[in-house]
């Protein structure tokens, strides 16, 4: 079992050190969340990081609420955020919808309907909504502007893959990459890419082997699969993009929200 905390900047770290969300520290969660780093884990110092994270961070107090844990970085409430797990179904679309609602309604304006809708379709507050629901890429997507609005889905979503190879601080993983049809969005045809395993010695997971199924955020591998949580991980996907396509005819919001 990987410590909440830890677990957290596993995930957190990629789109961090690219200035996505979060605080300035990348430093602070690569060594912290790092493995075989050689010196004892900061927890506290990586619970104030992660409160830093505005997107991620209330979905954490939401999913840990309605299922009465009292902390908001317990492993099972990170995993359920971010792979997928049974506390995702303890989450009722009121509550949901009252978070949303707090938090979005101001600054998306008459797009939050939208929103709102995928609520009531049945969202889970797991990331990939938040990738596909919240932000805006799916609607630029609509709207014409593919080419980054895709790169950016497939990036920031938290997709599964099967290490083909390994060399010092990379990996091949074998991924299916998300596809736009002109009005749906599925997932494509399989592909090798590289992806990071390691930087300046830090890694999240050693000693991958050909063979192994893990989580990939943007371009990092950021934890080995069970079969659970693979499968899960796949459930949470496909729920997504059903629910994104079953919303094909109505625009998304195309107003970036944080």
């Amino acid at each position: 079992m990987i410590p909440g905390p830890v677990r957290f900047a596993h995930f957190a770290y990629p789109p961090n050190v690219l200035g996505y969300c979060g605080p300035d520290d990348h430093r602070g969660l690569l060594e912290q969340g790092a493995t075989g780093a050689g010196q004892p884990i900061d927890e506290r110092g990586l619970r104030e990081l992660a409160r830093g994270f505005e997107g991620a961070w209330p979905y954490l107090e939401l999913i840990a609420a309605a299922n009465r844990i009292g902390d908001p970085l317990d492993d099972l409430v990170v995993e359920a955020y971010w792979i997928g797990n049974r506390l995702l179904d303890r989450v009722d679309a009121e509550l949901l919808g009252r978070s949303m609602e707090e938090r979005f309604r101001a600054p998306a304006g008459r797009s939050f309907e939208h929103l709102g809708a995928s609520v009531a379709d049945g969202a889970r507050p797991h990331h990939q909504f938040h990738v596909f629901a919240v932000y805006p890429w799916v609607g630029l997507l609509r709207s014409g502007h593919v080419d980054a609005a895709l790169h950016v889905l497939d990036r920031c979503r938290i997709r599964w893959g099967r290490i083909v190879a390994t060399t010092p601080g990379e990996a091949l993983v074998r991924c299916r990459p998300l596809a736009w049809d002109g009005s749906h969005l599925t997932l494509g045809a399989a592909r090798t890419e590289r992806a990071i395993v390691a930087d300046d010695g830090y890694s999240f997971v050693a000693d991958l082997g050909a063979g192994e199924w893990v989580a990939l955020h943007w371009d990092w591998v950021c934890e080995r699969l069970t079969p659970r949580g693979l499968r899960a991980l796949r459930r949470a996907t496909a729920d997504q993009l059903d629910l994104v396509n079953r919303r094909a005819p109505r625009s998304a919001p195309a107003t970036v929200l944080s």
